[in-house]
């Protein structure tokens, strides 16, 4: 198997809301590829989709029952810690809901969380031990 990421799926609960948290909140935009059934925000290398929770539990074959922390997290890393700063205070203008505040992490870098209208986390991050390229990728090896 090839060591890669192709799509990461969040199952949503409101298919419309989701998709306008990422249209206007994020300000990413939707590729040619999306419809009323399906999402698609074309990344730095991978596509995020956003499909309706029960059927992507379906599809799946498990319970769509479940709440709590998902034991997954997602993470837009930023030059700078400013870039942080900048961005989280940006986010929270646009009613973002922000779970935690920029702070120093316990591993050297500093970082924030941000929520999603499905409570899917965002680590919005500053990495001094990650190198980016001039598109957003990581460089680590």
């Amino acid at each position: 198997m090839e060591q890669r990421l192709t799509i990461v799926t969040l199952g949503v609960n409101d298919l419309k809301i989701a998709s306008d948290f990422y249209e206007n909140k994020f300000g990413w935009k939707k590729t040619k590829s999306s419809n009323e059934h399906i999402v698609f925000f074309q990344l730095n290398g991978i596509l995020l989709s956003l499909y309706p929770r029960k059927k992507l539990a379906d599809d799946a074959n498990v319970s769509v029952e479940g709440s709590g922390f998902e034991g997954l997290t997602l993470a837009y890393n930023t030059r700078t810690k400013e870039d942080v700063d900048e961005l989280i205070e940006t986010l929270e203008n646009k009613g973002v809901k922000i779970v935690k505040r920029p702070e120093d992490a316990v591993w050297g870098g500093y970082s924030s969380y941000v929520a999603d209208m499905d409570d899917n986390l965002w680590e919005i991050a500053f990495n001094p031990f990650l190198s980016l390229d001039e598109n957003g990728n990581t460089s680590e090896e």
